[in-house]
């Protein structure tokens, strides 16, 4: 049976005392025992929110990792590095990685096999542009990404990732795809991994739809039957918010 998801990204937010309030409020709830709930905190802070959350079901991501297990490369870190604080997930691919960074398909595929070999799990991110989504590419588009960045893995690997499907016209831009249009491409994410693995492994990983998820259409886009969670961003920030998104199962 496919997990149900809720992971909070919170990007270059949120110094040390905002992450220690955050975490507060998080610790207090009781969440839903069928979700797994997760927090991407800065890596400044990954530390003390793997040690306050311990004991807590709510799991620690990182945002992301170098591909290599060490060298001289200032400012990375390691998937070694994060795995000796407790961090045994990571977010790989997110399309502001891939913008602003440039990572692209074979980098991330790097990543993959250096999160895969260090037994962690990654979450990871794929989605459309809107010029893409205009021209009527983003199926292709999404094939793509999986087929260069992900389907060079075993089929036994496929218990190590979550998918996160980002349309990047709705990240941070308050549009949202509908509940429609997210169940369809979540729907042909499903055959394509069937036609490239197999139906087994395609029912039962998890499909997360990142793009300005909100409590007031997190119950809707939930709802949809190959949408199993998502990854949020802006409310996550805001523990009233995320908690309501995670309740909204």
């Amino acid at each position: 049976m496919r997990k149900k998801i809720v992971a909070g990204n919170w990007k270059m937010y949120n110094d040390l005392s905002e992450t220690t309030i955050l975490l507060a409020a998080l610790k207090e709830q009781v969440f839903p025992e069928d979700v797994n709930v997760m927090v991407a905190p800065a890596f400044t802070n990954l530390q003390y929110a793997s040690d306050t959350l311990r004991e807590h079901p709510v799991t620690v991501a990182a945002q992301n990792m170098h591909q290599s297990e060490k060298g001289a490369f200032t400012g990375e870190v390691s998937a070694v590095m994060l795995k000796s604080i407790g961090v045994e997930t990571v977010i790989l691919g997110h399309s502001e990685r891939r913008a602003y960074f440039n990572e692209n398909s074979a980098l991330l595929a790097e990543k993959v096999n250096s999160a895969l070999s260090n037994n962690m799990t990654a979450i990871f991110c794929f989605g459309e542009e809107l010029v893409d989504r205009k021209a009527g590419k983003h199926f292709d588009v999404v094939r793509e990404q999986l087929e260069d960045g992900l389907f060079h893995i075993s089929e036994k690997d496929w218990k190590h990732i979550i998918l996160a499907y980002e349309p990047v016209w709705a990240i941070g831009t308050g549009e949202t795809a509908s509940p429609e249009q997210a169940q369809e491409i979540h729907q042909f994410i499903r055959k394509t991994i069937s036609e490239n693995y197999s139906e087994a492994i395609a029912e039962n990983v998890s499909i997360l739809y990142g793009g300005s998820v909100k409590p007031a259409n997190a119950e809707e886009i939930f709802g949809q039957k190959d949408v199993d969670g998502g990854l949020i961003g802006g409310a996550s920030l805001d523990a009233e918010s995320f908690i309501a998104i995670v309740n909204a199962f």
